[in-house]
């Protein structure tokens, strides 16, 4: 299948978000696609001279969720209740599902259900207009870094899963170099503005070893 190709759960493989209307969002993702192009991923991660923060980590945010969600959206078939019926990241780390809001305590769930649910709540954050200001100027709240966070935290996971359960099937689907790239990028990212706690980063410490030494 190819990589832009729909998987099978629709629900799973989202529409593609863009940066919101009336920010600096479209002049930001200009300054994504040309770093971006220079093939240097650490430079296209640094917030550009003069920019807002806030702004920089919203515009990031939703291109993450886009990519993550792609390529996840590719593995669908495979990513079953059956094939996966708990959410894990190799034999030692198992995620279970909780948002605060209508699920307190963890519950375990599958894999493809724990992706569906989480994909589900960060378009709930990404659509929150308190959260992520749609006009120019409107404040971001002053929680804005630690939602970044614990959406990066999340996404972290699907990553983390696709490397130790599905990794096999992106070398088949010829993927692992877009799959690769996408992460090490996901990284710098992270590791350039502190988003995610070392600890949580464990299931994949050698491979994020291979692309920054902390």
């Amino acid at each position: 299948m190819s990589l832009f190709g729909l998987g099978r759960n629709q629900r799973t493989f989202r529409p593609k978000k863009s940066a919101p209307s009336g920010s600096k969002g479209a002049q930001l993702r200009k300054h994504i696609d040309a770093t971006l192009g220079s093939g240097n991923l650490r430079e296209a991660v640094k917030l550009p001279t003069g920019e807002d923060l806030n702004e920089w980590l919203a515009v990031n945010t939703v291109d993450f969720f886009n990519q993550v969600n792609l390529l996840y959206g590719t593995l669908t078939e495979f990513c079953t209740n059956e094939n996966c019926p708990t959410m894990t990241a190799g034999p030692k780390y198992e995620y279970r599902w909780a948002d605060g809001e209508k699920i307190k305590k963890p519950i375990e769930v599958s894999a493809p259900k724990y992706v569906e649910l989480l994909m589900d709540w960060i378009e709930g954050q990404l659509d929150n207009e308190s959260l992520f200001p749609q006009k120019l100027g409107s404040p971001f709240p002053p929680n804005f870094k630690d939602v970044v966070k614990t959406i990066f935290k999340r996404l972290f996971r699907v990553y983390a899963h696709i490397y130790h359960s599905h990794f096999q099937k992106i070398v088949s689907l010829k993927e692992e170099a877009h799959l690769n790239t996408c992460f090490k990028h996901f990284i710098l990212f992270t590791c350039e503005f502190v988003l995610i706690d070392r600890k949580e980063l464990a299931p994949l410490q050698e491979l994020i070893e291979s692309i920054v030494v902390f």
